[in-house]
């Protein structure tokens, strides 16, 4: 691997784990307190289990945004990469307004954006990248499972 490449990885990781890092300030806080005294639907994974999935996911991200941004420079691999920036941005958004803010339905309306955002992202990595597209997939499943919980807590709550 060229010198070139392993700085993209890293800076890929980087950029992947900061979001994390970015988005789980606003989520500890509330854990234990705010999101504890919700009503919560019956498909509702253990706490624990959050850390793990979302772990796996920001690895395979970067793995993915790797995988695009060391293709030749071209319009098609720039618009995917501005996109995977979008949804990594309305990813931590989402931390903020649902976490961070205790606003459920803006969480609704961000999680729906961030949804659309991903499909889109894998669309255009797939494009460019079989190996890309297909490391954002449980990513995509994640986010729909999570979305029907962010619905459904909505509701719960109203």
């Amino acid at each position: 691997m060229k010198f070139n490449d392993i700085v993209k990885l890293l800076v890929a990781f980087a950029a992947s784990f900061l979001a994390a890092a970015i988005g789980s300030i606003f989520t500890f806080t509330s854990i234990a307190t705010w999101y504890a005294a919700l009503n919560k639907p019956f498909f509702t994974p253990p706490n624990w289990l959050f850390g793990p999935a979302w772990t796996i996911l920001y690895i395979l991200m970067a793995v993915a945004l790797f995988l695009i941004w060391r293709l030749p420079e071209s319009k098609a691999r720039n618009q995917a990469m501005a996109l995977f920036a979008g949804q990594l941005i309305t990813n931590v958004l989402w931390s903020v307004g649902f976490f961070g803010l205790h606003n459920i339905l803006l969480g609704v309306a961000l999680i729906l954006v961030l949804l659309a955002l991903i499909v889109l992202t894998t669309y255009e990595f797939y494009k460019l990248s079989k190996p890309a597209a297909y490391a954002m997939v449980p990513y995509i499943l994640w986010v729909c499972f999570a979305t029907c919980l962010n619905v459904a807590v909505f509701f719960l709550n109203l």
